[in-house]
């Protein structure tokens, strides 16, 4: 909440639910998905990333700019091309069918962590989504 001159007052709004973010995602610009508390990429149906947030980028330190363009699977994050989330991927596309969640291990060199993914299959855009929040599935910490 704002008061009238502008100034922040109460408590901040709590963290937008997974299921929230993903009804509008498609939609969101590139500082809206930035605002957001969970690593998101957007991927196309080849795994080439087309978006990359703040959080995601803070969390692989990689640069958006480093990222966008490349293939995830292969050229990023190769430690994701195994069946658990590479096939289920893949099997998503084909399907055009893909809504699933499963814990996963990082093994970043700065900070190794285990994650909660969420894969989405946007019948909108016909991409597919990538949300990371914590091991629990709760939002990550600010950038």
């Amino acid at each position: 909440m704002t008061d009238p001159n502008g100034q922040s007052s109460g408590p901040p709004s709590p963290a937008p639910k997974v299921d929230d973010v993903l009804e509008i995602v498609d939609a969101m610009s590139p500082g809206e998905l930035d605002g957001l508390p969970y690593g998101v990429i957007q991927l196309d149906r080849t795994g080439r990333i087309l978006k990359y947030n703040a959080v995601e980028s803070r969390l692989a330190s990689l640069a958006p700019e480093d990222a966008i363009g490349k293939q995830f699977f292969t050229e990023v994050a190769p430690c994701t091309r195994v069946q658990e989330f590479y096939g289920r991927f893949k099997e998503g596309v084909i399907r055009e069918m893909l809504d699933t969640s499963f814990t996963f291990h990082f093994a970043f060199k700065q900070s190794p962590r285990d994650v909660t993914v969420r894969l989405f299959f946007s019948k909108r855009t016909r991409t597919v989504w990538v949300l990371i929040s914590d091991h629990e599935g709760k939002p990550l910490s600010p950038v």
